[in-house]
């Protein structure tokens, strides 16, 4: 089964349809998410004590295109948690944490007014 990361990738002109936007402003999009997410990691790293080497401990299952397509998929369709999972090949608590951790970094990087819509929905 093919994911909607690698679906959007193979059909660019149907990332309007299931993202909002177009494959352009995606790539745009994962571009600056990644940045602001790359610094984040460095502050949180100046900060933290380690008991363990860099690098240490699970790997990402998604990259951070797959992370952002995952976020923008969820604002679009509103899928339940479980939906998003399966869309993407992981679990229903790795596509929740996805979705929260990055929407605190589309909060910084997009206006404010595209994402009133989820403050309203109560996400969960």
């Amino acid at each position: 089964m093919i994911n909607t990361f690698e679906y959007i990738q193979k059909y660019p002109l149907r990332t309007k349809q299931l993202l909002g936007i177009s494959y352009e402003k995606f790539t745009d999009l994962v571009d600056s998410a990644k940045k602001c997410h790359e610094e984040e990691q460095q502050k949180r790293e100046q900060s933290k004590i380690r008991i363990h080497r860099r690098g240490g401990g699970r790997k990402e299952i998604l990259s951070i295109p797959e992370q952002v397509c995952l976020c923008l998929f969820y604002l679009r369709q509103i899928p339940t948690f479980e939906v998003l999972g399966i869309s993407f090949g992981i679990s229903k608590t790795e596509a929740n944490d996805t979705f929260h951790n990055w929407r605190k970094i589309f909060r910084k990087i997009l206006p404010a007014s595209l994402l009133e819509q989820v403050g309203i929905r109560k996400v969960i």
